[in-house]
């Protein structure tokens, strides 16, 4: 492992979902990376930069690398809202990742098996274990909260349909699916980075989508981000 600065790197993909947290930000600073607005500052003491992204991939991975460039994190976090690809997790309920795939990411006609990135050699893609334990006593803390834990799914869609939503579970055996995480997870493996990925439920990542969606993104938002401060003070 390469040495870092104990500094610990939070991205959104959007601004709901990294608001809270800066809100509660001390000796907050503000500077710029490849169009990206960096806040940096102490969270409960602890040294954290934070970062909206924007939705997607692209997005998501240019952020990561300019932060890992910049501020150097010893670990990375993606915190956001997520679709439930699992009965098990409803609206509000919280997603951790123990890896991550890109479940639209196909070269299956050239010989490879769905969804295996060359760049890393692998379909899923490990996160931190030490972050997953942390993040799951956390999350088991929440009342009325049900919390699982494993593979989430990202691709460039919104998904909205059972047809979507079966090809993803058969595919990757996935819990949740999003736009952003695997991008972070596979830019930090490469930069030798710890990563985590939590995700609280917003929709069912079905025909409902788009009204639970828009209902629950602030609750859900929220909650994923108390467990960001769980994880600064407990990493």
């Amino acid at each position: 492992m390469k040495e870092y600065y104990k500094m610990i790197g939070i991205i959104g993909a959007m601004e709901i979902e990294i608001k809270t947290i800066r809100s509660k930000m001390e000796n907050k600073q503000s500077s710029f990376a490849g169009g990206i607005e960096f806040v940096s500052g102490t969270l409960n003491g602890n040294e954290v930069v934070t970062a909206v992204c924007g939705i997607g991939k692209v997005c998501a991975a240019m952020c990561t690398q300019a932060m890992i460039m910049k501020y150097k994190p010893s670990l990375i976090i993606n915190t956001g809202v997520g679709g439930t690809l699992t009965d098990e997790l409803s609206v509000c309920d919280i997603a951790i990742a123990d890896c991550v795939c890109q479940h639209d990411f196909d070269l299956t006609p050239i010989g490879e098996v769905p969804g295996k990135i060359p760049a890393v050699d692998m379909v899923k893609i490990p996160c931190d274990e030490r972050a997953v334990e942390i993040l799951t006593l956390c999350a088991e803390q929440f009342d009325g909260i049900k919390v699982k834990t494993g593979t989430i799914a990202s691709g460039d869609q919104f998904i909205a349909s059972d047809d979507q939503r079966r090809r993803i579970v058969d595919t990757f055996g996935a819990i949740s699916c999003e736009m952003e995480g695997a991008a972070i997870g596979q830019v930090s493996r490469l930069n030798d980075i710890p990563f985590a990925i939590v995700r609280a439920i917003s929709d069912s990542a079905d025909g409902s989508a788009e009204m639970t969606y828009n209902e629950f993104l602030p609750i859900a938002a929220d909650n994923a981000a108390k467990m960001i401060e769980f994880i600064v003070a407990k990493y």
